[in-house]
């Protein structure tokens, strides 16, 4: 077995998986973590006993402690951050952080949700509350949902820059053409803007197109020091650089509306793996709103502050377009069940391996990406977390 006093040791993701996703009736999310698990350490080719790290958020009253116990896990580093959508980038980051300085060998993170099942079952409801005792609680007269805070900060960023509701209608439009490719895709039908345009209204500027869809799924990533890659199964996908950053919980104390903390965490990613936007051949994006995946274009850096409308028209984001985002159809069309963070990082080290099928993204020589990005956002815009991946 591999040592765990070396420091400094480079970081693969050697292990990757979904569980069932879509429309999932029967199983608990306990026993979605548990599938997710078991595909990615088989995915890996790794032996169970190898994992003494374990990362995980949302489930049990004692996370991760309960679901590690589940899964019949012992680990001897363990984390339980939870920065809403985010999460699972800034949870990858500590964990590349605990291998490289030999504090865990490999560390498994997993997510698992039945948010779909469980509304349509009755036992919990749609929306959600952020209020209480906190801060938050002098929002709530206001009625202030995440959702309206989305639209607010949208519509600051059509006041100041002169974006459009086709620009941010676009977004969906290739959310749902990558989709129509992706056969484990919830939704493939394709849309137009008109049909974004003319949906139900739900917070203006948003119609019922330009949010996520709301599914059931779990999927797990398994990352390991450099030293075990030799015995693994899969193609190991590289972790360069990361970075973190939080912003703010109200809305009174968040700066500027047009700005996510993407800002900080998308360049502190890049300046640690040494590159530049402009060489990612991909890029994954939370996108629970239209708007999160435009302004999180420009806070990444892939163009300029304002100019996120006019850079993702005419298919420019499609999975054959010049900057291919959120190639498996996104929390637009392909799958949400709640917190989508550690998805993105499963579909972008999938097209890293070349294991995309029907909608891998293919560079100019005919072969897989060899760089992406995957940048999470949680809460408002509150918290952001942003991993740069390498098959090198």
């Amino acid at each position: 077995m591999p040592s765990s006093s070396r420091a400094a040791r480079k970081v693969a993701i050697v292990g990757i998986s979904l569980s069932d996703c879509g429309r999932v009736d029967g199983p608990t999310p306990y026993a979605l973590h548990a599938l997710a698990a078991r595909r990615a350490l088989a995915d890996s080719g790794l032996a169970r006993e190898s994992i003494d790290g374990f990362a995980s958020a949302g489930l049990g009253t004692l996370a991760p402690i309960e679901v590690a116990e589940y899964l019949g896990l012992r680990p001897r580093w363990v984390d339980s951050t939870s920065v809403g959508g985010a999460t699972w980038e800034v949870m990858a980051a500590h964990a590349a952080d605990a291998i490289a300085a030999g504090h865990a060998d490999a560390v498994l993170l997993v997510y698992g949700s039945t948010a779909r099942a469980d509304i349509r079952a009755g036992r919990r409801t749609a929306g959600l509350s952020f209020g209480g005792r906190g801060p938050l609680q002098f929002e709530v007269p206001y009625g202030h949902t995440l959702i309206a805070k989305y639209a607010m900060a949208a519509r600051r960023h059509m006041h100041e820059y002169g974006t459009t509701l086709e620009q941010l209608a676009s977004v969906a439009v290739q959310a749902r053409a990558n989709a129509a490719a992706n056969p484990e895709a919830m939704f493939r039908e394709p849309i137009t803007v008109d049909d974004v345009l003319d949906g139900p209204l739900v917070a203006d500027p948003f119609t019922k197109l330009h949010c996520c869809i709301r599914s059931d799924g779990g999927c797990a990533v398994l990352l390991a020091a450099e030293e075990y890659v030799a015995d693994t199964a899969s193609t190991p996908v590289w972790i360069l650089g990361t970075g973190e950053h939080v912003s703010h919980a109200t809305m009174s104390e968040w700066d500027d509306f047009t700005v996510s903390p993407a800002a900080v965490s998308g360049r502190l990613a890049f300046e640690r793996a040494g590159l530049t936007p402009a060489e990612m051949d991909i890029a994954e994006i939370y996108d629970a709103f239209t708007y999160m995946t435009l302004v999180t274009l420009e806070d990444l850096g892939f163009c300029a502050k304002g100019e996120g409308g006019p850079f993702v028209e005419k298919g420019r984001i499609s999975r054959t377009g010049e900057l291919p985002v959120n190639t498996d159809g996104g929390g637009l069309s392909a799958c949400h069940p709640g917190m989508r963070g550690l998805f993105l990082l499963v579909e972008a080290v999938r097209q890293l391996r070349g294991e995309a099928g029907g909608h891998q993204v293919h560079l100019p020589d005919g072969g897989p990406p060899r760089l992406a990005v995957a940048s999470g956002t949680g809460g408002w815009f509150c918290s952001s977390g942003t991993v740069v991946l390498g098959r090198d």
